[in-house]
């Protein structure tokens, strides 16, 4: 058997290459839209890819299912385990609880795991050449390391009133039946720390049954369904606004993009005109980079881990947006974005072009420190507005501060201080870099940006 874990940094999401060697055939769970890594795997190994698993309909990342599909001519075996508003509107395998999907000498059990969503699959693979006995359990989204699902994806983000509570509720009954397994079975989730889709996934890759049982905190609740429930709901991160676009993409017909797309480059004078029309333009530099010059109404979104999330918050899909970016880095911003069906980017200028461009007038910030935050306080009456989410601020925070997160924050403007100084500040300054250039942007004049964040605040 061979076995290859894909990981995404940039989403934290885990799709899984696993082949029979002898037969020379291979099956992808869970893939991500830049295919290209899935075909070099199998080219590499001498694999052909002919089957196509996903564990549910996924709303942090636009499935790269239909992509590898249309290349290597596999099929692809999804969840018929939803109800009609949970089924993939485009031809598939339609996959049920207790099927098996053969490859070679392994096997794939199909067990329901509703919960997370209600057409979830988790695959119990057995290599059958080597042992009868179950090896590893991929759960998609039902179990992490340290964490279970969040059932509140589907009323947060995708506006399904009510679906919450059912979704915990089938969540605790799924997890009844995940304790029948051997403990031995390794357990290889569909994301790791830093995703969304739960609160407090761990690090570690993969675990097993057995340590998830005496570990992860939803096991201990399993006598009290209440409880369980309300520990579950409480304190879940903000879902991002795009998840619901992606919700939609990922079960109807769409545009197929098969390669890497290439952002083009813009001149000077196309770019000047973009600078004066109304279309978004992402500056992707550092916030430090940011602050020693930066244009009226470009957002900073600094190209890092937390990219895709962040356009996803704050891009129109139907819109197209500019980016100022090294030329360098556009592979990797093009796959980042593509990830997320993030496919109008009208092109790019780099940074030391603008800098070439006499003509264009440049800001600067001054991010200040601990003490001229109190100063401002205290003698300019500033508002202090913590854009960290509602759980951090929960947890925390500076004495008078407003809560509004940086992802919502073009929604409550009205609640920004037009009249006084306004601070801006997060846990330790990259959101607050977001918060500020977005307000900025917006006409806010008098705004500072306390980059040390709730971490300098609380040191002495």
């Amino acid at each position: 058997m061979f076995f290859e874990r894909v990981y995404d940094k940039s989403l934290a999401q885990a799709s899984y290459v696993i082949a029979c060697q002898a037969a020379g055939v291979a099956a992808v769970i869970d893939p991500k839209r830049d295919v290209d890594t899935y075909l070099k795997i199998a080219e590499e190994n001498n694999f052909t890819i002919t089957k196509i698993l996903e564990t549910h309909i996924h709303a942090d990342f636009l499935s790269g299912s239909r992509e590898l599909a249309s290349i290597t001519g596999a099929e692809m075996y999804l969840s018929d385990m939803g109800d009609e508003d949970w089924q993939y509107e485009f031809p598939h395998k339609k996959t049920l609880n207790g099927d098996h999907i053969e490859l070679g000498n392994l096997d794939f059990g199909v067990v329901s795991t509703p919960g997370h969503t209600p057409e979830s699959l988790s695959f119990i693979l057995t290599d059958k050449a080597a042992s009868d006995a179950p090896v590893m359990i991929f759960t998609g989204d039902f179990i992490f390391v340290g964490d279970v699902g969040r059932p509140d994806l589907l009323e947060q983000a995708a506006g399904i009133k009510g679906s919450q509570e059912i979704g915990a509720s089938q969540l605790f009954e799924s997890l009844q039946h995940f304790q029948n397994f051997q403990d031995f079975i390794q357990v290889w989730p569909g994301h790791g720390a830093g995703s969304a889709c739960g609160k407090s996934l761990g690090a570690v890759p993969s675990t097993t049954v057995g340590y998830e049982k005496i570990r992860n905190w939803a096991f201990k609740l399993l006598d009290d369904k209440d409880v369980f429930t309300n520990t579950l709901l409480e304190d879940q991160p903000e879902p991002p606004k795009y998840f619901a676009k992606m919700k939609q993409l990922n079960k109807i017909e769409r545009k197929l993009i098969t390669e890497v797309p290439l952002i083009r480059h813009l001149d000077k004078n196309e770019f000047k005109e973009i600078l004066h029309g109304e279309m978004s333009i992402i500056d992707t530099r550092t916030p430090e980079a940011f602050a020693k010059g930066f244009l009226s109404r470009t957002l900073n979104i600094e190209n890092n881990n937390s990219f895709p999330t962040w356009m996803g918050w704050f891009m129109d899909y139907d819109k197209p947006f500019a980016l100022i970016a090294e030329p360098d880095e556009l592979e990797d911003l093009s796959r980042k974005l593509m990830r997320i069906g993030l496919d109008n980017a009208f092109g790019y200028i780099s940074p030391s072009e603008l800098k070439e461009t006499s003509d264009l007038s440049f800001n600067k910030e001054a991010p200040i420190d601990k003490e001229e935050v109190k100063e401002k306080v205290v003698n300019q009456n500033a508002q202090i507005i913590d854009v960290r989410g509602a759980s951090e601020y929960k947890k925390g925070h500076i004495d008078g501060a407003v809560n509004l997160f940086v992802g919502k924050l073009n929604e409550n403007l009205d609640q920004v201080s037009k009249d006084r100084p306004v601070i801006v500040h997060c846990l330790s300054g990259s959101r607050s870099a977001i918060a500020y250039s977005l307000l900025k942007a917006n006409g806010f004049e008098n705004v500072y940006n306390y980059s040390g964040g709730w971490q300098d605040w609380q040191q002495h």
